[in-house]
């Protein structure tokens, strides 16, 4: 191999016509005191461009000597050759070129390496740049440069440009603090840059729309951006806005093919094609389109081509827009069969672990309606619990046009959507699409007919709107059509049992409320657990039931917090409760943080009119907390607040009886205790002290520990406000406990 060196690799290449100055990469340049910089960017980032300005200005601190790597250099011998012939004229005492024994490992490690580093210390600082790094892939050429950026003599520095996230030594170099680093997100256009080269490339400033889609297809890249804008400047027909952005695509098509596709192998080539239908590659999607070295090639071309963007999953990358409108027109040249393929492949595997999201987008765009509709049926129920209503309204919308609307069971999935995110008029709207749609004995969700379903939906409508005496008709007739133990029968129950609530009809409603308990815990329904918790608490409170308001506060609150939905207005009426009993205890400090989580999560509700019944309890709650602490002022507001949401219920109900309470004393009057208030096992403890055993005695009977009992009395005295055994039994007996 020759050992001259081409006179065009030692100096920067010519700069391009419209260069746009960039004071913010160049002063990131210039302030770098760290001996090995390195810009990594993938194809057309602007690297070289850069790199060229700042080297030619005073930013470089003293001399620089610049070569361009290309894959002729992909040898030791060669390498150094071209390095020693770059910084000759800085340093002139150094060889220009290699002796004629050439480069061995021996002569590296014993002559070439220890003699460099001796020959480029100076006075003088040197700065060299090596374009193109990505271009040395020989093992024993990247292995010399490392030893070599290792042991940078003082005074010199290297500046290395690459296509390729460098490897070996950068990540020690790195951790001792003596790199510094612009990659691919640093080398972006800002909007105001990009529209600063538009304008100059045109001549004059682009349209905002054009601008905006230029910036959105590119997201920033230099050679997008440039690309695209000396077509349009280019472009007989100014008006043609959508033509010659088309043209601008098909030239950035060009480029990329030519500066990135084309450099791969065949099987990376087939890789990015075959995954080019993901919205995001990771290594299980990818092996199910590209075979079993999709994880391999995933990571390897995440570091080589760098379009292949990282996204919020570590593991996990998206493709550059430019690349993926790329890899989509190649892949669409391969005929529609083979896109719809890779489609349904992709769709089975995330249909396989549970991503519903991604299932149904791409059994749609494979064609395939039906398999799209049974994932939706399949995944609809457990998002809801969670609380995960917009995601369930997304894959609706995923769905081609009109599949919701003649389907009775996706009516009825989108009036739960609509139900779950707090717009019932919206939910009563799909009920009543589901109802003319409906053609035979459909099951939608867990053992319930679509008529059946739609039913108990309707019921929690109209409670959510305010309709307690409707919602109580329809849940009442719900609970009736609805098996026991699934989500349907426990959202009658809730809304059956919250009407009644309402009504002032504690017992039932806690009946009620406690099947809705029951079932949405058979059912693993959060969503609906939590709001019967919340409304028992709330009906606790109001029947002066503390020590119960206070048990199913806890267990609401618990069920928010394991559910995650202590944003989502189901949790209101726990909330409520909780602050509630601690106004009766006193503890306003206490309820005014309950209170506000509330009111925040209130406030954060997009329909404001939506549950008057419970917004109106917030107030009063709010009244009560107020006239608590002597604030007048903001006590009557709050009433008045209480009395407009009242106002828009169909039946206010108890909150006629609250709101025209008048003056401070608001509380709720403890009611008697009754066999509800103590669990089973606290009655059969108490049953147990009315005869001689001793409490230990009572464990051993019980088959229970002897603290167990101790606690159980101790919560019997509690309850029954007594203070010894014998004032217990009495007034359990006063009060029909026994």
């Amino acid at each position: 191999m020759t050992s001259s060196v081409a006179t065009f690799k030692l100096h920067p290449p010519a700069q391009p016509p419209h260069l746009l100055t960039r004071p913010r990469l160049l002063r990131r340049l210039d302030a770098a005191t760290e001996p090995v910089v390195v810009l990594s960017a993938p194809a057309g980032a602007g690297k070289t461009v850069l790199l060229t300005e700042w080297s030619q200005g005073l930013a470089a601190r003293g001399e620089c000597a610049w070569l361009s790597l290309d894959a002729y250099d992909n040898a030791p011998g060669r390498l150094w050759t071209c390095i020693l012939r770059a910084v000759h004229h800085a340093r002139p005492d150094l060889p220009a070129r290699l002796d004629s024994d050439g480069w061995t490992l021996d002569a590296w490690l014993e002559d070439i390496l220890p003699s460099l580093v001796a020959g480029l210390g100076g006075e003088k600082p040197l700065t060299l740049i090596l374009d193109g790094l990505e271009s040395i892939t020989d093992a024993d050429a990247v292995r010399s440069l490392a030893d070599f950026l290792t042991r940078l003599p003082h005074g010199f520095r290297v500046v290395l440009s690459t296509r390729h996230i460098p490897g070996s030594p950068l990540p020690t170099l790195r951790a001792r603090g003596l790199t510094a680093e612009l990659d691919q997100h640093d080398l972006a256009f800002t909007p105001e840059e990009a529209q600063t080269v538009l304008t100059d490339l045109l001549g004059s400033a682009p349209a905002a729309d054009t601008s905006s889609a230029l910036y959105e297809a590119t997201q920033g890249w230099a050679a997008g951006l440039c690309i695209m804008g000396r077509t349009l400047a280019r472009s007989a027909n100014e008006a043609d806005t959508e033509g010659n952005l088309a043209r601008g695509r098909q030239a950035v098509t060009e480029y990329l093919a030519t500066e990135v596709l084309y450099r791969l192998t065949t099987e990376q080539r087939e890789f990015l094609l075959r995954t080019s239908v993901l919205n995001e590659l990771s290594s299980g999607p990818c092996q199910a389109l590209a075979g079993d070295r999709a994880g391999v090639l995933l990571r390897e071309l995440a570091r080589t081509v760098q379009l292949l963007v990282p996204a919020a999953d570590p593991s996990a990358y998206r493709h550059h827009r430019a690349l993926s409108s790329v890899l989509s027109d190649v892949l669409e040249s391969e005929g529609s069969d083979t896109v719809v393929s890779l489609h349904r492949s992709a769709a089975q595997w995330y249909s396989r672990q549970g991503e519903t999201t991604a299932a149904v987008r791409h059994w749609t765009l494979g064609g395939d309606e039906s398999a799209a509709v049974a994932s939706v049926l399949d995944g609809w129920e457990k998002a809801i619990s969670a609380g995960r209503s917009a995601e369930v309204a997304h894959w609706l919308d995923l769905l081609p046009p009109r599949t919701v609307a003649v389907d009775a069971r996706l009516c009825v999935v989108a009036a739960m959507a609509a139900l779950s995110g707090g717009a019932p008029e919206t939910a009563r709207r799909w009920l009543d699409v589901a109802q003319l749609r409906q053609t035979g004995p459909e099951t939608v969700g867990e053992g319930s007919t679509v008529s059946d379903a739609a039913a108990a939906a309707r019921a929690m409508a109209c409670c959510l709107k305010g309709e307690v005496l409707t919602a109580g008709r329809l849940g009442e007739s719900a609970v009736a059509g609805t098996l026991p133990l699934t989500a349907w029968r426990a959202l009658a129950c809730t809304a059956r049992g919250a009407a009644l609530l309402w009504a002032g009809r504690y017992e039932e409603a806690e009946a009620l409320l406690g099947e809705a308990t029951r079932d949405a815990h058979a059912a693993g329904h959060g969503l609906v657990l939590v709001r019967a918790l919340g409304s028992r608490a709330v009906c606790a409170l109001l029947a002066g039931r503390h020590e119960l308001a206070r048990i199913l506060s806890d267990e609401a609150l618990e069920a928010v917090a394991t559910a995650g939905l202590g944003g989502h207005f189901v949790s209101v009426p726990a909330y409520i409760g909780r602050a509630g009993l601690l106004l009766e205890e006193g503890q306003t400090e206490e309820a005014e943080r309950v209170l506000a989580a509330a009111e925040a999560v209130l406030a954060g509700s997009s329909r404001t009119g939506s549950e008057p019944h419970i917004r109106a309890l917030c107030h009063f709650t709010r009244s009560r907390l107020e006239s608590a602490r002597r604030n007048t002022d903001a006590a009557r507001e709050a009433r008045e607040a209480a009395g407009r949401a009242a106002a828009r219920c169909e039946s206010p109900g108890v909150l006629t009886d609250l709101l025209g309470r008048t003056g401070e004393d608001t509380v709720v009057p403890p009611a008697a205790p009754r066999p509800q208030d103590l669990s089973l096992g606290e009655r059969r403890v108490l049953r147990a002290l009315c005869g001689p055993l001793t409490l230990r005695e009572i464990a051993s009977e019980l088959y229970v520990s002897h603290n167990t009992v101790k606690t159980q009395v101790r919560a019997i005295f509690r309850k029954l406000d007594a203070h010894d055994r014998n004032e217990a039994i009495a007034r359990a007996r006063e009060c029909g406990v026994l």
